[in-house]
């Protein structure tokens, strides 16, 4: 039976209660798929914190002794001073060892797809990249072929820039990256749905800047555009940003932005919880819950789990 993997992802977060709850929601038949990249001691205090009951059964590969009613989990070892304060030299060492781990798991045949909950990005490296940038970079896959997909059953949304600061966005704007990326977007769509995504493009500027001359408009998104077009690709834009999602994002599958919060915000106003971030482009689907990691809210048990149960469903879906 082919596996999920799931990384516990950031000590210093509600991961270990949002693992537990989503495990008990899941029905039986997913429990035995899922494979849990963490650290056995840590998790065992913070459930033990929690209160929860969760046996947890230690296992070195895929093959071994996999328990239904049990959480199958294979030990990320290593020594934390605190289990409910771990420093950042700790979580980043911690992180960035089961990512790899994990990244290794997935390119194996009996693998469904990888998981990870929320993670700092200041954990990764100085340059503060996301999970996508970092497991992209491990795929060795081509430049800009990846995208990053907040995504659920009726609607998703994706940006061409990342995790990139606002004044750096203008200048990472490409025609090659927002044609590569939405070409990503529109092939997923395609092979897993079997059909063309509609989909809407923002401007980067306020009213697209009145399509002056020497704007991003002009310059770069509407040529993008009209090369996809070329492909026979269901695309329309550029579209001021600030009544897109008032109602033109209805008649569309997915809208692109050319940054971060100019889709993601609007799309966690209107559908909460009910999404998830999935990065298309790499050798697996690798996906995570559409929140950070709720530091205020640790150790409340008030953590909301129902992103991370549409991660595991989606997962299992559309997983390779």
């Amino acid at each position: 039976m082919k596996k999920i993997i799931l990384v516990s992802g950031d000590p210093n977060s509600i991961n270990s209660e949002i693992i537990f709850k989503s495990f008990k929601r899941i029905r039986k038949g997913l429990r035995k798929k899922i494979i849990l990249i963490s650290n056995f001691n840590l998790i065992k205090e913070q459930f033990r914190n929690l209160k929860y009951n969760l046996k947890l059964n230690i296992i070195k590969n895929f093959d071994e002794n996999i328990e239904v009613n049990k959480l199958n989990i294979i030990d990320v070892k290593l020594n934390f001073k605190d289990p409910f304060n771990v420093s950042e030299k700790e979580r980043s060492k911690f992180i960035i060892k089961s990512l790899n781990l994990a990244h290794n798991l997935a390119l194996k045949k009996n693998t469904i797809g990888l998981i990870n909950c929320p993670i700092g990005k200041n954990l990764l490296n100085k340059k503060k990249i996301g999970v996508t940038e970092f497991l992209a970079k491990k795929c060795k896959i081509k430049e800009n072929s990846e995208s990053m997909l907040l995504f659920n059953n009726k609607f998703a949304v994706s940006p061409i820039t990342t995790h990139v600061d606002i004044k750096d966005v203008n200048s990472q704007l490409t025609k090659i990256k927002i044609i590569k990326k939405i070409e990503t977007i529109n092939f997923w769509y395609k092979k897993k749905y079997g059909r063309l995504p509609k989909i809407l493009v923002l401007g980067l500027n306020p009213h697209n800047a009145e399509f002056r001359k020497e704007s991003k408009e002009i310059k770069t998104i509407i040529p993008a555009i009209k090369s996809l077009k070329k492909k026979k690709m269901i695309i329309s834009g550029p579209h001021p940003a600030d009544t897109a999602f008032i109602y033109n994002y209805k008649n569309f599958d997915v809208v692109i932005g050319m940054y971060h919060d100019q889709v993601i915000g609007p799309f966690k106003t209107i559908f909460k919880f009910d999404a998830i971030n999935i990065t298309l482009g790499l050798k697996y689907l690798r996906a995570s819950p559409d929140h950070g990691t709720a530091i205020d809210l640790v150790g409340q048990n008030k953590a909301n789990f129902k992103s991370l149960v549409e991660c595991i469903n989606i997962v299992n879906k559309f997983g390779k």
